[in-house]
C-alpha cells in the first residue's frame, strides 16, 4: 500500500485499517477482508456515482502487481454501507483444519466437535492476552463438523460469530485428543463449563500450518471483481499452477525419502504421542487427563498483572 502510494504512512491508524479476521503466523487465509482509506482519483461526490468507476484507480492490478504469487487481492468495494468496519461488521468468519485421519476415531472427534455448538464460554479454548483486558469469553459457534476431504484427510469445519485467539488450534487440540481416546467428547462440556473448569488446564494448541481462514461473510455488498484480459489472466493461472506444483513436488519427494528411509516400528512403543497436527506429535511418558493436570492463571490475574504493569510504565 505504501509502495504504491496508496496510503499516506506506515502507520495503521492514519488510513483506518481493520482486517475481518486475525490469522498467526503459518495460518492460510481465503477471502479475507480489509477496510481501509486510501488514495483516489475522484473527489467524494464523484465516488459516489457508479458511472465514475472506470476513473477510478484500478486497485485490484495495482496491488496484485507488486504481491507475492500467493497472495491475491481478488475484489473490491468502492461503496461500502456507512460506518463499515471489516472486523465488527462481519457477520460470521468459517474456518477449516486440514488433518490425517490415521489412527484417530472420527466418530468420537464428530461428537466431540458438536458439542461446541451454541453460545459457550471458550476462555479454557484460547490463549489470554492481558493487552485486550477481555471479561468477556462467550462466543456463539453456527456449525461445527467433521467432514471427509478424501481417504486419508479429513476437515474441522467451523462457523462462529467470532473467535478468541488461538481458539481454533485450542479446539482441534482437544479434538486430536478425544480422536485419540485420550479424552471423552464430553470433556468439551466440561471445558466449556467454567463452574466446573474456571482455569484453562495447561496444553498444547494444534499445529498452525493446517489451519485455513476460509471465508468472511458480510452484509450484501457490491464487489467488483476486475476484468482481466487473456494475458493477465494465462498469467495469474500460471502463478497458481506453479504454486501448487511446487508443494506437490515437495511432497513427492518427501515421500521417496520415506519409501528409502528406515523407519522405526512404533507398535511396542510404550510412551503416548500426542496429535499435534503437525505428523510430529508431542511425546509424552505417560498422558495425564485434562482434569489432573495443573491450571492457568485466571482471566483476573493476567487481567490485573498487564494493568499493573503498564501503570509502572507511565509511572
Amino acid at each position: 500500500m505504501n509502495k504504491c502510494k496508496l496510503v499516506p504512512s506506515m502507520v495503521l491508524q492514519d488510513y483506518k485499517f481493520s482486517r475481518c479476521g486475525r490469522t498467526d503466523k503459518g495460518v492460510s487465509a481465503m477471502n479475507q477482508v480489509i477496510s481501509l482509506e486510501v488514495r483516489s482519483n475522484l473527489t467524494d461526490e464523484e465516488q459516489r456515482d457508479p458511472t465514475n468507476d472506470s476513473r477510478e484507480i484500478p486497485y485490484v492490478h495495482v496491488l496484485n502487481q507488486l504481491l507475492p504469487d500467493d497472495i491475491r487481492i481478488s475484489a473490491v468495494c468502492l461503496r461500502p454501507p456507512p460506518n463499515f468496519d471489516a472486523r465488527f461488521s462481519c457477520v460470521h468468519r468459517h474456518y477449516k483444519y486440514i488433518f490425517n485421519g490415521k489412527n484417530l476415531n472420527i466418530e468420537k472427534m464428530s461428537k466431540a466437535a458438536s458439542y461446541f455448538v451454541g453460545e459457550r464460554d471458550f476462555r479454557n479454548f484460547c490463549k489470554l492476552d492481558g493487552s485486550k483486558q477481555i471479561t468477556n469469553f462467550k462466543r456463539t459457534i453456527i456449525s461445527s463438523k467433521i467432514l471427509p476431504l478424501s481417504e486419508t484427510f479429513y476437515c474441522f469445519d467451523l462457523i462462529g460469530s467470532a473467535f478468541l485467539w488461538h481458539q481454533v488450534r485450542c479446539m482441534m487440540a482437544i479434538l486430536f485428543l478425544v480422536g485419540q481416546s485420550l479424552e471423552v467428547p464430553e470433556i468439551v462440556l466440561r471445558l466449556t463449563d467454567i463452574e466446573k473448569t474456571p482455569q484453562r488446564p495447561v496444553y498444547e494448541m494444534a499445529n498452525d500450518i493446517p489451519l485455513l481462514l476460509y471465508d468472511c461473510k458480510f452484509p450484501e455488498m457490491d464487489w467488483q471483481e476486475p476484468t482481466v484480459d487473456d494475458y493477465k489472466a494465462i498469467k495469474f493461472t500460471t502463478a497458481t499452477e506453479a504454486l501448487t506444483l511446487h508443494y506437490e513436488l515437495k511432497a513427492a519427494v518427501c515421500n521417496i525419502f520415506k519409501d528409502v528411509l528406515p523407519t522405526a516400528n512404533t507398535n511396542n512403543f510404550s510412551k503416548t504421542i500426542i496429535n499435534l497436527g503437525d505428523g510430529r506429535g508431542k511425546v509424552v511418558g505417560s498422558y495425564v487427563k485434562l482434569e489432573d493436570r495443573s491450571v492457568m492463571e485466571p482471566v483476573e490475574v493476567v487481567n490485573a498483572k498487564y494493568s499493573k504493569k503498564k501503570n509502572n510504565k507511565n509511572k
